[in-house]
């Protein structure tokens, strides 16, 4: 395959990717009642529950500021990320999409057994799968050749996360946000606005918050937790390849483009 056909194919994932991000900017009625059960849960929950979600909201700060206790270890050096940064984008494919497949197992297996107490347990479910996802972008992280243990990565990590529970306004802002990352402006504006991380954490856990109403009816719930569970890290880990493949066909291009 020459350059000039290696430019091309780039450029036609690229336009997928593209029409990708227009086709989430479609927002659904039912994005409206996201706050809903929360408005919910906020009123019958327990004060130790809610002190527990407050707790794994700040553990997700000090993700943001140093890693925390959700970075994974990184077993790859800079040269290692290197060499994979220059693999075919289909093996980087590959790689993702076993990550998202048992990424998704993994949560379907946390739904069903935190949807078994309902109510009570949905509090302690919503933790528990932001980390569940958290790992999920980092490990997809790694298959791009990016390294989920520099702060800029993490920052561009949260942001996916937004992305995947964010409705019309919220995509569109966040994609001119990401729209930094792929331009090589890491460091400045999108840096500042995670500034107030607790917010971030915070809309996201009541954006998706619809998808978790049923969940919160005990027994029942082990069903409800399963199926949601999956799709939404499905939506979440489908959102980091996205994001992550466009930089990378945007820095192969840039590659060819110099050669």
């Amino acid at each position: 395959m020459t350059s000039i056909e290696a430019k091309d194919d780039l450029r036609a994932e690229l336009r997928l990717i593209e029409q990708w991000e227009q086709e989430q900017k479609d927002l659904f009625f039912w994005e409206k009642l996201g706050r809903l059960p929360f408005a919910i849960l906020d009123r019958f929950t327990p004060k130790f529950v809610q002190d527990k979600i407050g707790t794994a909201l700040d553990e997700l700060g000090s993700y943001i500021q140093n890693g925390g206790r959700y970075l994974i270890s990184r077993r790859d050096d800079a040269a290692a990320l290197d060499q994979v940064a220059q693999l075919p984008l289909s093996r980087m494919d590959e790689m993702a999409d076993s990550i998202i497949q048992s990424s998704t197992k993994t949560a379907a297996v946390q739904g069903a057994t935190t949807g078994i107490g309902g109510i009570f347990t949905l509090a302690i479910d919503i933790p528990l799968l932001l980390g569940i996802s958290l790992k999920a972008l980092q490990e997809i992280a790694l298959t791009y050749g990016y390294d989920p243990t520099d702060k800029s990565e993490r920052i561009f990590i949260v942001k996916c996360l937004q992305f995947a529970s964010a409705d019309i306004v919220g995509k569109k802002a966040i994609l001119d946000d990401l729209a930094a990352f792929h331009s090589g402006e890491k460091s400045g504006q999108v840096m500042s606005q995670l500034q107030g991380w607790r917010e971030v954490m915070l809309s996201y856990r009541d954006n998706f918050g619809w998808k978790k109403l049923f969940q919160m009816i005990p027994i029942a719930g082990m069903l409800f937790g399963a199926y949601l569970n999956r799709s939404t890290l499905q939506d979440v880990s489908e959102t980091g390849k996205m994001m992550y493949r466009k930089r990378r066909i945007l820095e192969k291009l840039k590659s060819i483009e110099q050669s």
